[in-house]
């Protein structure tokens, strides 16, 4: 079988990891493969020094390696949306097989870019974009094509997760952490994407369209980070016998498909409340299997690159077949995609940690009471923690309610004259 060529463009962390491990380990790919995987030409603004590229053609011009003949298959690790897409589109129309690692890309444009792949039949394989070196792409769209999959649950972004740890583990207040988080390189200056939810629900959004047959739609995907979160929360949910952490749900329903991404409680007993650090996890819960808990590292150089050589190693096995007869991008024929509606936030089920902080004066929890139930809500759990101050916190478990139910709750609750302040909300889930 003669050799497959790959061009990659970007030679950063994942690009760097992915040319040092096709390196490293070409033989042993070569066995695994039946070819040899060669480095065509690297595109790069710039060297990398963890990188011994000396013997490689490489070009400033990334869009010469997506119209290099000699090219079968671009690796795009160059990052962000435009660039990006306009690289991928013309290595497609160049009947080039494209990798990419880039999740914001694939969730806001993979629709527009799988239909240009099929135009041009060729191949377009994203497994490194969700949860870095852990298969879950390969898992939903192969390992679990027999089963519905009924929901999934994921920690899919480390540094939201490494955060949230070290203020459950040592007390700490988020501010502290995430300048911690920061200089050990964890979170990026702009930690935005990171600690709101934006790269979770990126994720997020790709893993939904493939356990569901949906097309991918970001824009409808609910996004809560984490800033909000006090060290106080984190006290208070452990004394309950729950742990805080940031996830990414998508839940199937009667009425449609949950995809929300916000700060979440769940027992401390739980397989994912025991993720620490920068780890990822993904519960999937299936019917014929049950549940399936995928663990490891979510980012990271080598990592990484390595979901990005699997997807190169797939391709090559396969790169004569007629790519109509191979896996589609989702999982499921793209004519045979549902349109099952994704729910908006409000219509979403789910129950409730509320801390609120109240007059310490008679009445006060039965008026809170009674707004609760007048709404539908029934209460798990009041606890009422001491205080030197006029106003008293007070803690509330809800049992599951639909959320629009909460909200109506929530207004009425913080109009009250008794209440001081806005009330703190999060979610909880047992999984």
């Amino acid at each position: 079988m003669k050799p497959v060529k790959v061009g990659i463009c970007g030679l950063g962390t994942v690009g760097s990891g992915t040319f040092n491990v096709l390196t490293r380990n070409a033989h042993e790919i070569s066995r695994r493969v039946g070819c040899d995987i060669v480095i065509e030409q690297i595109g790069a603004r710039r060297d990398n020094p963890n990188c011994d590229t000396t013997t490689t053609n490489i070009t400033r011009d990334i869009f010469e390696v997506a119209v290099n003949p000699e090219v079968d298959i671009v690796v795009e690790l160059i990052g962000g949306y435009e660039v990006a897409l306009k690289l991928v589109l013309l290595a497609i129309e160049n009947g080039k097989h494209v990798v990419t690692a880039n999740k914001a890309l694939i969730a806001v444009h993979g629709n527009e870019i799988f239909a240009a792949a099929k135009k041009h039949n060729v191949v377009v394989a994203f497994e490194s974009a969700v949860a870095g070196g852990i298969p879950i792409i390969k898992a939903l769209r192969e390992g679990l094509a027999a089963n519905k999959i009924n929901g999934l649950a994921g920690i899919i972004n480390g540094t939201g997760n490494f955060i949230l740890s070290e203020m459950q583990e040592k007390g700490r207040d988020f501010s502290d952490v995430l300048t911690e988080a920061q200089a050990l390189g964890y979170a990026e200056a702009d930690p935005t994407f990171d600690v709101e939810g934006i790269d979770a629900a990126h994720k997020l959004t790709i893993m939904a369209a493939i356990a569901y047959g949906v097309p991918l739609q970001f824009d409808k995907a609910y996004t809560e980070g984490i800033s909000n979160i006090t060290a106080e929360d984190v006290k208070f949910a452990s004394e309950l016998g729950y742990r805080i952490k940031h996830l990414g749900i998508a839940r199937r329903t009667e009425q449609g498909i949950e995809l929300r991404v916000h700060p979440t409680m769940i027992p401390k007993q739980k397989l994912l409340a025991n993720v620490n650090g920068v780890m990822n996890a993904v519960l999937v819960d299936a019917d014929a299997v049950g549940q399936t808990l995928h663990y490891g590292a979510g980012a990271g150089d080598e990592a990484t690159a390595s979901a990005v050589i699997a997807d190169i190693l797939d391709i090559a096995r396969t790169i004569d077949v007629d790519p109509s007869s191979k896996v589609a991008p989702l999982g499921f024929q793209s004519e045979q995609l549902s349109d099952l509606p994704i729910l908006a936030m409000d219509q979403t089920e789910t129950g409730y940690y509320l801390r609120l902080k109240a007059a310490e004066k008679p009445g006060v929890l039965a008026d809170v009471t009674k707004i609760l139930g007048d709404c539908g809500i029934n209460i798990e759990a009041i606890v009422q923690k001491e205080s030197d101050q006029d106003f008293v916190p007070v803690i509330l478990l809800t049992q599951r309610v639909i959320e629009q139910k909460m909200n109506q709750a929530i207004s009425e609750i913080e109009a009250l004259d008794s209440i001081l302040g806005a009330v703190t909300r999060i979610r909880v889930e047992h999984l």
